[in-house]
């Protein structure tokens, strides 16, 4: 991917159907890549600039002063828009609004290539009226435009406003515009003159979603011998609390999940095969699922690393999501190897992951939506399952620990170091505290 690109995914849709659902999981997905990106959402402006409680008539083509109103909300987002990409070096920006006339996307395509911006639309349509009518009542109604007003009315409202929408409503069909269109939430896809490998991915990532309902567990493995003794990485068996737990976790997935299918995940390790021995369900091991390679430190305690690599240890304190073992890995690198298995789990239904606890920091995150330098440190403790639900616009999340003791692995992030003081033209640092332990 050459470092000047830039690129704006620009939306495209009747409301509610699910346009910022889409840009928001774009945006997450990119940004976990470590790919700078925003979502400049058109709704918003106009809610900032003329007020959120506007009945369905604001949005009727007929209404001149709403029309104004409309382009000077989509003016000011393009506006924004542009400086981002200018100041921040800005990489994707998703457009999120309607841009439901040939005129309004000739508009922003003419704008978008004067600045040298790649321009890409994304067209939701949904001709499922179950579908639309679920977003409009776990969404559209608990919106800031809708607060504070009876459900009934506002879902009528609603669906007034979809009307207008409707009643200028062009498809694309302009053969000469970069486009991926996507029928009844990726039931049917449309692609058009995709090009470079940043809107290859886009559209990778776009083929595979879906929002059928599911639940994602993640679990570590159970406690190992490895954990006991404090040594990172290896291939060690589980210690007899690990198998423990491993036992255990059958009568607690049944007891959440019931007899609904689920299909198990495991790294090609062996405390993860042991943790997953069970359960009785279909299982699958990824390499990629397997932990942080540490490298010359694999195998060795905190301790020995802090003695024999100060400078090392010190340097992974200081950044370590981007810190590499000497010979091993990343946090950045294992988010790169992890982006198969996040499109996978994207296609899938309900997924157990038994996994390393490097490994499930990066998926949480995915999730979760935390910034990188937050990301090595989440705390995924031993001998507890996670049941993530994805929604709309996040996860819901419940944590399920088990009645089996386990050593506490997770190391917190290290407070900045003190400042330096000059005394007597000699610098000095006013207090001392030990370097934090680092952690896989």
């Amino acid at each position: 991917m050459s470092s000047n690109t830039r690129i704006a995914c620009v939306m495209v849709g009747l409301p509610a159907r699910g346009k910022t659902y889409i840009a928001q999981k774009v945006c997450r997905y990119l940004q976990w890549l470590c790919v700078s990106t925003r979502v400049f959402n058109v709704g918003n402006y106009r809610r900032k600039l003329h007020g959120a409680h506007q009945m369905h008539s604001f949005f009727d083509p007929s209404n001149e002063a709403g029309e104004i109103a409309r382009k000077e909300a989509a003016a000011e987002a393009l506006k924004d828009m542009l400086r981002w990409f200018e100041d921040e070096n800005g990489t994707v920006a998703i457009f999120d609004a309607t841009n439901s006339t040939r005129d309004r996307r000739s508009f922003l395509l003419n704008h978008c290539k004067k600045h040298d911006i790649q321009v890409m639309f994304i067209e939701s349509v949904c001709q499922d009226e179950d579908l639309i009518l679920q977003n409009i009542m776990e969404v559209k109604l608990s919106s800031p435009d809708y607060k504070d007003m009876d459900p009934e009315r506002a879902a009528e409202d609603f669906r007034a406003r979809i009307s207008h929408y409707e009643e200028a409503y062009e498809t694309i069909t302009e053969s000469d515009y970069t486009y991926i269109k996507l029928v009844n939430v990726g039931s049917q896809v449309v692609i058009n003159m995709i090009q470079g490998y940043l809107q290859s991915r886009i559209v990778y990532y776009l083929m595979n979603l879906h929002i059928l309902p599911r639940s994602i567990f993640f679990s570590r493995h159970g406690e190992s011998i490895f954990n006991l003794m404090g040594k990172i990485g290896g291939d060690s068996d589980l210690s007899p609390r690990g198998r423990k737990y491993a036992n255990a976790l059958p009568k607690l997935i049944h007891e959440h999940l019931g007899d609904q299918p689920l299909t198990v995940w495991t790294s090609t390790m062996k405390r993860t095969i042991q943790t997953a021995e069970q359960l009785p369900y279909p299982k699958l091991q990824w390499k990629a699922l397997d932990e942080l390679d540490a490298g010359v430190c694999d195998g060795m305690t905190y301790e020995e690393i802090e003695e024999k690599y100060p400078e090392d240890y010190a340097n992974r304190d200081d950044d370590k999501f981007n810190y590499r073992y000497r010979g091993g890995e990343s946090y950045r690198d294992v988010v790169l190897r992890l982006e198969p298995v996040i499109m996978e789990l994207e296609r899938q239904q309900n997924i157990l992951i038994i996994g390393h606890q490097a490994i499930l920091r990066c998926i949480y995150a995915y999730f979760h939506n935390h910034p990188h330098d937050d990301l090595p440190y989440i705390k995924i403790p031993l001998h507890t399952i996670i049941k993530l639900t994805p929604k709309a616009y996040g996860c819901a999340e419940i944590k399920y620990k088990v009645d089996i003791d386990a050593v506490d692995t997770h190391r917190p992030k290290p407070q900045p170091k003190p400042p330096k003081q000059v005394v007597n033209g000699k610098s000095s640092i006013t207090s001392s505290n030990p370097l934090t332990n680092i952690a896989s």
